[in-house]
């Protein structure tokens, strides 16, 4: 029996939106089709996805399962059907994604210039969708910012940078010239506490981890109006706050802070001549263009 995709998209809508109704508006399809479809994919595979009642709709451990299994499938779905759409229009384009903050000038340019039928195409991505736009063909190569999820991809460190503490101009730190990690243990931490294990270790030790949940951002400007607004503190890498300096926030340095390490990666299972000759640009090329200062 072949999984058949378009129940799998049904499936995952279900298991994202955890309702019916909401599922189905988001899918553009009516409820009952929905339900008839779910029920058509619980008998395919023999097993219960979901466990429904007036108040609720949660996966199954059957379900969760799926889960994490059908969503790299239908990126790698939708890469492939990206990929083929492309060759079939003869289309000679190849796609860098970058996180904000870098520069990478230096090394689309090398690219540009050993290949001048390419068409390069820059794709601007966030902590949300850097690994994402690998995944379901969007980009060809990513300059990624660490940490992600490697699994399925080649990944090549290419420069590391520090890191800075994001604080209201107004916080009672703003006038300090450098930081201990501890100076913020009791401050709310504005991103997800494991992409920063220092803070999150001593503010464990001195048992002062805020419960508060974190507001979702998806950019570096919603950030820092956060960060201005005075709801929390964030620690971003030093290009990224230069490139976004505003009045109202200081950046500063934190002496015993890791630094950001940033890298190229890419599907590990593509074979592409291009994306080993563009890595090989990457590797070499001059870094110091990003904003520093």
């Amino acid at each position: 029996m072949d999984l058949d995709l378009r129940k799998l998209r049904y499936f995952v809508a279900v298991a994202e939106e955890l309702h019916f109704g909401r599922a189905a508006d988001r899918l553009h399809i009516a409820q009952p089709v929905l339900s008839r479809q779910i029920r058509a994919l619980e008998d395919e595979l023999g097993a219960q996805l979901f466990v429904r009642t007036k108040r609720s709709t949660e996966p199954t451990p059957a379900g969760r399962q799926l889960l994490d299994d059908a969503r790299p499938l239908l990126a790698a779905a939708d890469a492939t059907r990206r990929r083929v759409t492309r060759a079939a229009r003869g289309a000679k384009t190849f796609t860098i994604g970058f996180m904000p903050g870098l520069t990478v000038t230096d090394a689309v340019q090398a690219f540009r210039a050993s290949h001048p039928g390419i068409e390069v195409e820059l794709l601007r991505t966030t902590w949300d969708d850097q690994i994402d736009v690998l995944h379901d063909g969007r980009a060809d190569v990513s300059i990624v910012r660490l940490p992600i999820d490697q699994a399925g991809l080649t990944v090549r460190p290419l420069f590391e940078e520090p890191r800075v503490a994001m604080l209201p101009a107004a916080h009672r730190l703003a006038g300090k010239p450098a930081l201990d990690i501890t100076d913020l243990a009791d401050e709310h931490l504005l991103q997800d506490p494991d992409a920063v294990p220092e803070w999150r270790d001593i503010a464990v030790e001195l048992r002062t981890r805020t419960a508060r949940p974190v507001p979702v951002m998806r950019s570096v400007e919603e950030k820092l109006e956060h960060v201005a607004a005075g709801r929390g503190v964030a620690i971003i890498p030093l290009s990224v706050a230069a490139f976004y300096r505003r009045p109202d926030v200081v950046a500063i340095p934190v002496d015993n802070l890791g630094p950001n390490t940033v890298c190229l990666a890419w599907v590990a299972t593509r074979r592409s001549r291009l994306l080993h000759e563009f890595a090989a640009l990457a590797t070499t090329a001059d870094w110091t263009q990003r904003r520093t200062r």
